[in-house]
């Protein structure tokens, strides 16, 4: 099974870092491939550019199984919209691989606004990862498309089509968040890798004055 986790990482943290690797470990996924956005429909412009996102997350997951950078995102022009990321992937590994979709509960309760939302369970499963005890949403819009699975190997059995809802340590940690606490010369130490801090101080990212959306 690949996993497909996408998003601006301006900059990446460790509360996008901890759930994968729950997820990862937890579905026994072969590959979990993250995939920053170029042009994110549902949010403004990202702050630092491409390349430095890119090279962010390249440097947050080296050295872990099973975690690669996928760039095809920033790769094509135009807004960013998950159904054509899910149709290209799809085409690459075939029609009968699992791809598994991975997305908070926020952004699942909110998924019938995305752009051709229901092109979804056709090309990928969706897995919702939530904090233990959190309730699951009973009448989201998505469920009238996609059933729940009750285990992994429902997931593994089909390619696309299903919902799962699985439990992370979700930690309180946002990149707006980060980038406020370098706007006002504090240290993210702790927040995320130490890889890319050292990232963000080499290349003056997300200074007083200096942020620039292009």
């Amino acid at each position: 099974m690949i996993g497909v986790l996408g998003g601006t990482f301006d900059p990446i943290h460790f509360g996008h870092l901890r759930p994968a690797l729950e997820v990862h470990e937890c579905l026994g996924l072969r590959e979990l491939r993250f995939i920053p956005s170029h042009v994110p429909p549902h949010r403004g412009a990202p702050v630092a550019a491409a390349g430095h996102r890119l090279a962010m997350v390249e440097r947050a997951i080296a050295g872990v199984p099973g975690f690669t950078v996928d760039s095809r995102e920033l790769d094509r022009p135009g807004p960013s919209y998950t159904v054509d990321t899910l149709r290209s992937l799809r085409n690459e590994i075939g029609s009968d691989g699992p791809l598994l979709l991975i997305m908070g509960l926020d952004a699942f309760a909110s998924l019938d606004t995305w752009h051709r939302w229901r092109e979804i369970p056709e090309l990928a499963h969706i897995v919702v990862a939530r904090r233990p005890g959190s309730s699951i949403p009973e009448h989201a819009a998505y469920l009238e498309l996609a059933a729940v699975a009750e285990s992994r190997s429902a997931l593994e059995d089909r390619a696309s089509g299903l919902v799962f809802f699985q439990s992370v340590t979700q930690l309180d940690i946002s990149a707006t968040g980060i980038r406020e606490y370098l706007q006002a010369g504090r240290s993210p130490r702790f927040l995320l890798p130490d890889s890319v801090r050292r990232y963000i101080n080499e290349h003056d990212l997300y200074q007083p004055d200096t942020e620039d959306p292009q």
